[in-house]
């Protein structure tokens, strides 16, 4: 079977979560397929043929902002050309889908979060991603919801049943801390607190730097774009001033992220839009206690076993009270329902079970 996917920026990845998810397909996928995967050459710097055994074939315009309606357009279109099966990530794709007729049954959907919900979008831009969502929700083949809470939206909003496939975090490790990595990150060597995010308003990045930065008990290390927007850079300006808070520019190596996530004594996430993020059961597969946003996704993801904080002062008592929340437990709970819940090898194989129209197992409901 040709399997194409699109609606990534493009791998190899080192951007976000679908990227992700579209490595690991495509080496699953691969071993009994023929997969390609579109990327975007105005955004990749490597141009590689191919990667975990799929072809990368390039579109030359960016994947973001309003281009990647028109980008993922014209991957969606050549998938149709010349692809059995299309996975289509995201909803930049919405228009061309309705347009593409009987090849629409040949169409896997996972619409991701609630997008249009984001504040960094203006009001016109939500409205257009809203209708993007509409047509794919109405035109895919089957739909795909990495979260409880996405597939009872799918259903009570668009009365469509979605298959319920989570994202997989496995791939990260514990690190142990070094002579080196202590003398790189100070921080290491005692409690803090540490988040990896996009900086971004519906993340909640503002409120968590404010609870943080009056007082705390321990540091916050948070790892983020901060110089690609206007946003990111005037709280970087405000906050990088603060002692007991640590703003550290993206980081890709693996070993080195792993490094400073899975030592830190809470996971604070902060996401207030979307399904589950793969960030959240990363963090997770680590065994790490966390502090999430109360948004509903973030209680399906955690299964209800996190602590959750509503607004600024509610995070700023749970840190204070950090040591009566047996962290140690709920750690172990995170882990537990990691190991259950979110293994690439369980995603990857639902993954192609929808692909290929068959039965999916289902151990969640």
């Amino acid at each position: 079977m040709k399997i194409a996917i699109v609606g990534v920026r493009g791998i190899p990845n080192n951007y976000g979560g679908m990227e992700t998810l579209a490595e690991h397909l495509a080496e699953f996928l691969s071993q009994k397929n023929d997969v390609q995967i579109y990327c975007s050459s105005y955004d990749m710097d490597s141009r590689l043929e191919t990667y975990l055994g799929a072809k990368l074939i390039y579109i030359p315009i960016t994947s973001h902002g309003g281009f990647g309606i028109l980008y993922d357009s014209l991957a969606l279109l050549h998938a149709a050309l010349t692809c059995d099966k299309i996975l289509l990530l995201g909803v930049g794709g919405g228009f061309m889908l309705s347009l593409l007729g009987k090849k629409r049954k040949d169409t896997v959907v996972n619409i991701g979060g609630l997008d249009w919900k984001r504040d960094k979008w203006s009001k016109f831009a939500q409205k257009v991603i809203l209708k993007s969502e509409q047509l794919l929700v109405k035109n895919g083949g089957q739909i795909v919801a990495d979260n409880i809470g996405i597939k009872d939206y799918v259903y009570l909003t668009y009365r469509r049943n979605a298959h319920f496939i989570a994202f997989g975090g496995d791939q990260v490790m514990c690190q142990p801390i070094t002579a080196e990595a202590l003398k790189r990150y100070p921080f290491l060597g005692s409690p803090y607190a540490f988040i990896v995010t996009r900086i971004q308003k519906d993340n909640n990045i503002e409120m968590m730097l404010e609870a943080f930065s009056d007082n705390p008990p321990m540091p916050f290390v948070i790892i983020g774009n901060w110089e690609a927007t206007s946003y990111g850079r005037k709280l970087k300006a405000i906050y990088q001033k603060v002692k007991s808070i640590h703003l550290i520019n993206p980081i890709y190596d693996t070993y080195e992220l792993d490094l400073l996530r899975s030592n830190c004594k809470i996971y604070v996430h902060g996401h207030s839009v979307g399904g589950t993020n793969p960030t959240l059961v990363e963090a997770m597969s680590l065994g790490l206690p966390i502090l999430a946003f109360a948004n509903g996704f973030n209680e399906y993801s955690t299964f209800q076993k996190a602590k959750y904080f509503k607004n600024r002062e509610e995070l700023k008592q749970l840190v204070a009270q950090h040591e009566g929340l047996n962290l140690q437990g709920v750690g172990m709970d995170m882990l537990d329902l990691a190991r259950t819940h979110y293994r690439w090898e369980k995603v990857t194989s639902d993954y192609e079970q929808v692909i290929r129209g068959e039965p999916q197992r289902v151990d969640r409901v």
